[in-house]
C-alpha cells in the first residue's frame, strides 16, 4: 500500500496546506486500490493505524524553513529520525514525528517516506491560503505525480473534476 497523506490546520491559512492539497490532488486524479489519499488533518498520533499499513508514504505539509514563503523541499525518511526537519509549526507536526519513531521502534513503518515541505507566509486565522501558497499548489502536485511514478505508481486524470474543499465555500 502506498499512502499521500496531506497534514496541517485548515483553521490557520497556510498551515492548511496540506488538506487543501490532498482535497485537490485527490479530485483530479484516479489511482489503483492500493493507493489512498487521506486527510490527516491534525491527528497527529491517532494516525498510527493509517501510517503503519504502508509500505511508502507521501507527506504533504508546512515546515518552518528560514527560506522566502512559498519554498519547496522535499525531505527523506531519514530526515524524521536525524531531527532534520525545521522546528515545528504546530502540535500535529510533533505528533506524526512521534507516530513515525514509535513506528520505526515497533517495525511498522513505512519502508519509504517523503515530506513534501512548503515554506508558510503566514500562520493566522483564516482558511485560505495566501496567495504565494495557493500558487504552488501546481508545483507541489508535479512534484508528487513525480515522485508517485518513480514509486511505479499509475493514475488517470479525472475528467471536469472540482475539488471539494468545504472550508473555502462562502457561506453568504
Amino acid at each position: 500500500m502506498i499512502g499521500i497523506l496531506g497534514v496541517g490546520n485548515i483553521l490557520l491559512k497556510d498551515e492548511g496546506f496540506g488538506v487543501k492539497f490532498v482535497h485537490v490532488f485527490r479530485s483530479k486524479y484516479s489511482f489503483p486500490e492500493n493507493v489512498e489519499v487521506v486527510d490527516g488533518g491534525t491527528a497527529g498520533m491517532f494516525l498510527s493505524s493509517i501510517i503503519e499499513k504502508y509500505k511508502k508514504l507521501l507527506i504533504i505539509d508546512v515546515v518552518n524553513e528560514d527560506l522566502p514563503a512559498g519554498t519547496v523541499k522535499v525531505y527523506e525518511k531519514e530526515d524524521f529520525f536525524l531531527n532534520r526537519i525545521p522546528t515545528k509549526l504546530s502540535p500535529h507536526q510533533l505528533g506524526l514525528q512521534e507516530v513515525l519513531l514509535l513506528s520505526e521502534i515497533m517495525g511498522k513503518c513505512p519502508e519509504e517516506i517523503k515530506l513534501i515541505g512548503v515554506v508558510p507566509k503566514e500562520i493566522e486565522v483564516g482558511t485560505e491560503l495566501t496567495p504565494e501558497l495557493e500558487r504552488k499548489l501546481e508545483e507541489v502536485e508535479k512534484l508528487a505525480l513525480k515522485i508517485l511514478e518513480n514509486w511505479g505508481v499509475k493514475y488517470s486524470i479525472r475528467r471536469n473534476s472540482k475539488p471539494e474543499v468545504w472550508w473555502e465555500r462562502k457561506r453568504f
